[in-house]
């Protein structure tokens, strides 16, 4: 399954719909709907099954431009992240291409900054639960979680 016009963008219905039919679904990251955060950050998102049950794991490939910060948050779910190019600091150490970071719920990392070539890191949430939640005095204006949400709900 792939969609064919690089406007036409494939629904989380449309890959559950080809996932129930023949038990599996294969497509591109160019196939999903790319979200744009006013941060400069580029995501695009699936669930791992039933795009509908918060129990599924949500995967996420997400473009952080040079030297884009985000603030120190955390997520409600245990997730892991591969740095895929480029490089990011995470709190006080170096993260780059090949390198993989795993976390637990509710505990707090950050901030996170992107090298000089930018990075592009793809992550696994436990479920759907991964909402960045803001720590502290942060303000969460650097997370964008309400975009992502609000393109989600729309893809629904």
């Amino acid at each position: 399954m792939t969609s064919n016009d690089a406007n036409q963008h494939l629904t989380a219905q449309e890959i559950n719909a080809d996932l129930q039919r023949k038990g599996h679904a294969a497509f591109r990251w160019e196939d999903l709907e790319q979200i744009n955060l006013p941060t400069g950050v580029q995501t695009c998102l699936y669930r791992i099954g039933d795009p509908d049950d918060e129990a599924s794991p949500t995967v996420f490939r997400v473009f952080f431009p040079p030297g884009c910060l985000v603030e120190a948050h955390t997520h409600a779910c245990d997730y892991t992240e591969i740095i895929l190019e480029g490089s990011q600091r995470v709190g006080a150490q170096w993260h780059k291409a090949g390198d993989i970071r795993l976390g637990l719920a509710n505990r707090g990392y950050g901030p996170l900054e992107a090298g000089p070539e930018g990075a592009t890191v793809l992550f696994m949430f436990a479920d759907g639960r991964w909402p960045a939640l803001k720590l502290g005095n942060n303000d969460g204006s650097t997370l964008g979680s309400e975009y992502i949400a609000a393109a989600v709900a729309a893809d629904s």
